[in-house]
């Protein structure tokens, strides 16, 4: 039996303004949202697991720290625990002006309030970082951890080994969390310039549907993109929080919905058995939002996720968003 999902869009404030390109200092003149001010269609139960995703943010230019300000100002309302950086998290030199310029400066307020960054490896960064302690690696390319009632399992996609692959499925079929999260930088499915990873799928797709992985975010691509439910699993690009390729979304038949036209991040609040998501603008638009039925089943053929769309999202030129598809 065929089980649908409701997709309801939600509505942010919104703004427009000019900002100088100079690198430094950091911006000042980029508004971000009041907790006053602020319309956030999240739930904020309590003791909900609420969490940032970014990817290949590391740039230091002046947008990256314009999204930064935004994670910050959303934060006010939606008080998330911790942020997944999905890779490329420091392109150029890791030396210690460059975590400064391009990961402490940046996102100096969220980590003064104690928020903790969980990274995994881009084709841009040095396999080192995983000993920066900012990055809570704790020395590993790959690891899992547990938030709540649900298991994040954190990948090395640029070398997918033997000794990682039954890593993974070890920690998999152990994993007694409600909710299997995991993220790496090449995302299996894409519109984007780069395409799908389509060996690593191979690799990869199998154990996901063995032990029933919900959802996987990914970067790499400069751009947001929800690809339609592929056998049960949700897939999640979100690979602009430092770059953007205008107009890089192709047609592929994947996309459930996309945005390519800047910078943007997602904000995730996991509660019982649904999943709210909304991916944010560098200028503080919802560009997609929805909520994702968790489904317990033994047999994944049954796996046939639904997602459909109530009504376009508003605030936002037509030129700018891509075309969001029901599914059939």
């Amino acid at each position: 039996m065929r089980r649908f999902i409701l997709f309801v869009p939600f509505i942010a404030l919104t703004w427009s303004g000019w900002v100088s390109p100079a690198l430094s200092p950091p911006p000042k003149s980029v508004p971000t949202l009041s907790a006053e001010s602020q319309e956030l269609f999240l739930p904020l139960r309590p003791n909900s697991v609420r969490f940032a995703v970014m990817g290949d943010n590391g740039t230091g230019h002046r947008k990256q720290y314009e999204v930064a300000q935004q994670m910050v100002g959303y934060r006010q309302k939606f008080p998330f625990e911790f942020v997944l950086m999905l890779g490329d998290n420091i392109y150029g030199p890791d030396t210690p002006l460059g975590f400064h310029k391009k990961f402490e400066r940046p996102y100096k307020a969220l980590l003064d309030g104690g928020v903790k960054f969980y990274a995994a490896l881009g084709n841009h960064d040095d396999p080192n970082q995983c000993f920066y302690k900012g990055f809570n690696m704790n020395g590993r390319k790959y690891y899992a951890y547990t938030k709540g009632n649900c298991r994040f399992f954190a990948l090395d996609s640029n070398y997918m080994d033997p000794e990682q692959l039954e890593w993974l499925e070890k920690e998999l079929r152990n994993a007694g969390s409600a909710w299997k999260i995991c993220y790496f930088h090449h995302p299996l499915y894409s519109s984007g310039r780069h395409g799908s990873a389509t060996d690593l799928r191979t690799l990869l797709e199998p154990l996901f549907l063995k032990y029933g992985v919900n959802v996987v975010f990914s970067g790499h691509e400069h751009l947001y993109e929800r690809i339609k439910p592929q056998k049960g699993i949700y897939y999640f690009t979100s690979g602009a929080a430092g770059h953007s390729r205008r107009g890089d979304i192709r047609k592929t038949g994947l996309t459930a919905a996309g945005y390519d036209q800047d910078l943007s991040f997602m904000l995730v609040e996991i509660t019982g058995d649904e999943l709210y998501f909304l991916s944010i603008s560098r200028i503080g638009k919802t560009v997609d939002s929805g909520v994702i039925q968790r489904r317990v089943t033994s047999h994944v053929s049954e796996l046939s996720g639904q997602l459909w769309l109530a009504a376009p999202i508003p605030d936002l030129p037509k030129r700018q968003i891509r075309k969001v598809e029901a599914l059939h």
